[in-house]
């Protein structure tokens, strides 16, 4: 069955096509980071209109990239959810229009349940069950997968998500939009040992983040700064980023080590946005290799939003027989906010007593 998948839940706009037999089979993409860039961030209104635009000449140029014509499509898939409102109305209401006027399934995707299977697009991939640091935008969580719609909650972010503390301390430097990818390019000509930054919930005891203090030592640092020096140097800046990079890698590299320790499983998969810094892949490839385990990464082109992992995600639902085939009425809604758990068929077990690798 080739499925088709739409991703409008905040600034990109993606479209793709999978196959529950080949894979993925074509996926095309536009992100809004120029248009967004002017005000510094995600304009919501702004976004919808954006994805107005640009969903249907994405949905031709997949089509016309795979040689699928619509008699070839399954199902449609689409992400409800979590994300802006507005941007999530308009895949949620393109996909069931398809979906009606083809009479096919539509399937309603979790946005964050893209981003956990997104590392099964590459090769090789991660044998269940495995452990997996979601590092997006607005989440920070650890969770334990045992198969498709089988996920526990290990430990989340209190406050700020790891992406929200890479953005807001760039945004504190003068630093351009976006802030993360922007942090991790000056932070490379720095020395992240100048600045001494905490590392906030480091050695607690259960596996949940916080990086609401470390933006606020960050704000402090560069007011001290701006006391002594005035207007900042690039050195003083790359080294202020490097810092807070390497704060921010050292908490999700400690936390996701403890999460496989404690539950004794060998296998990492980390997905999200900030899953494509170079600084995390390195520290987190070492720390899990010498304890004898492996990390999987999704490769960098779906390490942001995309069409690809909502298809893939709605074809591995399907492979599992979590989803009803037959074409419905397409009334539907969106969930901005959304509980992965909730799209669960059985909770895994949640008993991350110390175990060891086995």
């Amino acid at each position: 069955m080739i499925i088709i998948g739409f991703e409008s839940s905040c600034d990109e706009t993606g479209v793709a096509l999978v196959c529950t037999e080949r894979g993925l089979l074509a996926h095309t993409l536009h992100s809004q980071i120029d248009m967004h860039r002017e005000y510094g961030g995600v304009v919501p209104e702004l976004a919808s209109r954006d994805h107005i635009r640009r969903i249907i000449p994405l949905t031709r140029q997949v089509l016309y990239q795979a040689g699928v014509g619509l008699d070839d499509i399954g199902a449609v898939a689409y992400t409800a959810g979590p994300g802006l409102a507005g941007a999530l109305l308009v895949g949620a209401s393109v996909a069931q229009s398809f979906a009606w006027a083809r009479q096919l399934p539509a399937i309603p995707v979790h946005h964050l349940e893209g981003h956990l299977l997104s590392p099964l697009l590459a090769q090789p991939q991660p044998e269940f069950p495995f452990v997996a640091l979601l590092v997006s935008g607005g989440h920070t969580q650890l969770m334990r997968v045992d198969g498709v719609g089988q996920y526990a909650l290990l430990g989340e972010t209190l406050d700020d998500a790891a992406g929200e503390a890479f953005d807001k301390s760039a945004k504190l430097m003068g630093l351009g939009y976006p802030g993360g990818p922007a942090l991790s390019r000056l932070a490379e000509g720095g020395d992240p040992a100048v600045y001494d930054l905490p590392r906030p919930m480091l050695h607690s005891r259960d596996l949940d983040f916080s990086f609401s203090g470390l933006k606020t030592a960050v704000l402090t640092r560069v007011r001290a700064l701006e006391k002594s020096h005035g207007q900042l140097s690039d050195t003083l800046l790359a080294d202020l980023a490097a810092g807070t990079e390497a704060a921010i890698v050292d908490v999700l590299a400690a936390k996701a080590i403890k999460a496989l320790d404690k539950t004794g499983i060998r296998r990492l998969v980390v997905a999200g946005g900030v899953g494509a810094n170079r600084h995390l892949r390195k520290q987190l490839k070492h720390e899990v290799g010498r304890r004898g385990g492996k990390v999987y990464f999704p490769p960098l082109e779906f390490c942001t939003d995309n069409g690809a992992m909502i298809a893939f995600a709605a074809a591995q639902r399907v492979k599992a027989g979590l989803e009803d085939l037959n074409p419905r009425d397409h009334a539907f809604t969106i969930r901005p906010r959304w509980d992965l758990q909730d799209v669960c068929i059985a909770a895994s077990s949640t008993d991350v007593s110390p175990v060891g690798f086995p």
